[in-house]
């Protein structure tokens, strides 16, 4: 990559985003070589301030999220700040290997609203261990939280920071940082997130086409005001009148009764103690009515209709007509489950992710008097040029550069609607002249039984786990949705199936219970007929049965 299109970006995009980073920071020239770590500290960057520029020996590492990580190589750390606009703070970390860097800038995603850089470190771990010099940024959102987006209200920039700008900042200036430290440039640059990590990924696919040469997505945030609208809706359903609240015995009993009436639609095997195609299940939670006494094993009017309202998601009350995407059957339960949306430990009495309402109608906000007819359009003209700018799909000029990008998106996610993915990756299709095309450059891998970015009862393991911070990969490197990302760029093999594991008790320790082969959509994974289930080798890819 050359160093203008490593540190720039084309200016009437800068003018059409409204940039917060300014255009000085922008086009600033190469900065001399620093000979140590430390000089770091002296880097001169336009708008930028370098906090913290350390040595960490090698050995084990305590980073700021209280976590050891064992066996880290030397590096160098660098905090640094990014005020670009009146409001806008935007910090990124890096750690740079002190030996064996491999040419390659590892830029990693926040989750929810971000505001703290140690949301990923986990991520940067395996970065830094891969031999990459890697990278996060908080998106300029401090001091919000994660679940926590109240402080930002009357601060649009830091909403334009949050959804379009912050990332492409964490790659201009870390690569940045990166040749002063090293005295090149980064040979390659790639991307990994999930949920609001997977929306900026996208964001970086679609308008800093430069910045990543591959990028590795999940459960990606499309449309972020109807994603935070559907918290809303759910929360309504659970709590606008009492007796619909939803028990975990409840929701437990919701996924055990999806599973038996559609674990062998499709492709799915009636062994699975997951849905396989959810998409074909025709599950209606009022087959689960009491007939006499409620109790734990059936559902009462009420908790039918609250399930109900999951599922289907928000619908127009004049028309019926669904506004939005619900929830898949088999969601119901487990980790980041339904009880979540119906009960977010950030905030009690109100719904998940609801400070993003907070920025448009003030602090007083009340749940209860929402409008979805009335008021989502007055949210989308607010908001929506700031945190809705990859709805359309258009990668044409990522594609154009040789990018590649990789999307996968579990089955049973409660917090990103798995249809709003499908949806986004057939629209992509469509702007890239239809599938076969689309597949040259992106490829989105749907996971069975898989939760909101890890976890889940099915096959939950293949390396999207590691880069979240929740441990080294747990797949060989020859199956692993990363190393997949990193042979399609450099070798030019396109990823023809991924393999997903699931552990005994989701512990690598006690060994392998299960794998099984994820496809590139609409290819679902056939069981052969013969040999054993939890093999993968003993399934096919195709898009209909063989």
């Amino acid at each position: 990559m050359s160093e203008e299109g490593a540190i720039r970006v084309r200016l009437p995009l800068k003018r059409s985003l409204g940039a917060a980073v300014s255009l000085a920071t922008l086009c600033y020239a190469s900065p001399a070589f620093a000979s140590s770590c430390e000089d770091l500290a002296n880097l001169k960057l336009p708008d930028t301030t370098i906090e913290t520029a350390q040595t960490i020996p090698a050995g084990d590492y305590t980073t700021a999220d209280k976590v050891t990580r064992q066996g880290m190589p030397a590096f160098c750390r660098v905090v640094a700040s990014v005020k670009g606009a009146p409001d806008s703070d935007i910090h990124i970390e890096m750690w740079l290997p002190k030996e064996g860097w491999t040419g390659v800038f590892h830029g990693n995603g926040n989750g929810g609203f971000a505001g703290v850089l140690a949301y990923n470190y986990g991520a940067m771990e395996v970065g830094l261990k891969r031999g990459y010099a890697t990278a996060i940024t908080d998106m300029g959102t401090a001091p919000a939280t994660p679940l926590g987006g109240d402080p930002l209200t009357g601060h649009p920039q830091k909403w334009k920071d949050w959804g379009m700008m912050s990332t492409h900042t964490m790659a201009v200036t870390g690569k940045a940082i990166a040749k002063a430290f090293y005295g090149e440039d980064p040979k390659r640059a790639y991307y990994t997130g999930c949920s609001t990590g997977g929306q900026q990924g996208l964001v970086e696919a679609q308008y800093y086409p430069e910045d990543f040469d591959g990028v590795l997505v999940g459960a990606p945030v499309v449309n972020r005001t109807w994603g935070h609208a559907v918290a809303i809706w759910d929360y309504g359903a659970a709590h606008l009148k009492p007796g619909h609240n939803l028990s975990d015995a409840k929701l437990a009993l919701l996924t055990k009764s999806a599973v038996a009436a559609c674990g062998a639609k499709s492709n799915g095997l009636k062994s699975d103690a997951f849905i396989t195609d959810p998409t074909a299940c025709d599950f209606h939670p009022s087959a689960l009515t009491c007939k006499g006494a409620p109790d734990d094993e059936c559902l009462t009017p009420d908790e039918a209709e609250t399930a109900q309202a999951f599922y289907s998601g928000p619908i127009d009350a004049q028309s019926g007509k669904p506004l939005f995407y619900g929830w898949l059957p088999g969601s119901e339960s487990g980790a980041f489950n339904w009880g979540f949306i119906e009960a977010p430990a950030n905030a009690p009495n109100e719904p998940a992710f609801d400070g993003l309402f907070k920025w448009v109608f003030g602090a007083d906000w009340n749940w209860r008097e929402f409008d979805f007819a009335r008021d989502m359009p007055k949210v989308d003209a607010a908001l929506g040029p700031s945190v809705n700018g990859v709805t359309t799909g258009d990668l044409t000029k990522f594609r154009g550069r040789g990018g590649k990008l990789i999307i996968y998106q579990g089955l049973a996610d409660p917090i990103v609607p798995p249809l709003q993915t499908i949806a986004f990756y057939n629209r992509l299709s469509d702007a890239a002249g239809g599938a076969e095309s689309a597949e040259g450059f992106a490829r989105l891998f749907l996971a069975p039984g898989f939760g909101h970015c890890f976890g889940g009862p099915g096959p939950n393991r293949f390396d999207s786990a590691a880069f979240l911070g929740l441990g080294p990969p747990a797949t060989d490197a020859g199956h692993d949705a990363f190393t997949a990302l990193t042979h399609w760029v450099e070798d030019g093999a396109a990823p023809a199936q991924i393999v997903a594991t699931k552990f005994v008790g989701d512990d690598p320790a006690k060994g392998i219970a299960m794998q099984r082969p994820l496809c590139p959509y609409p290819q679902k994974a056939w069981y052969k007929g013969e040999g054993d289930t939890n093999d993968a080798g003993n399934f096919t890819c195709a898009a209909t049965k063989p």
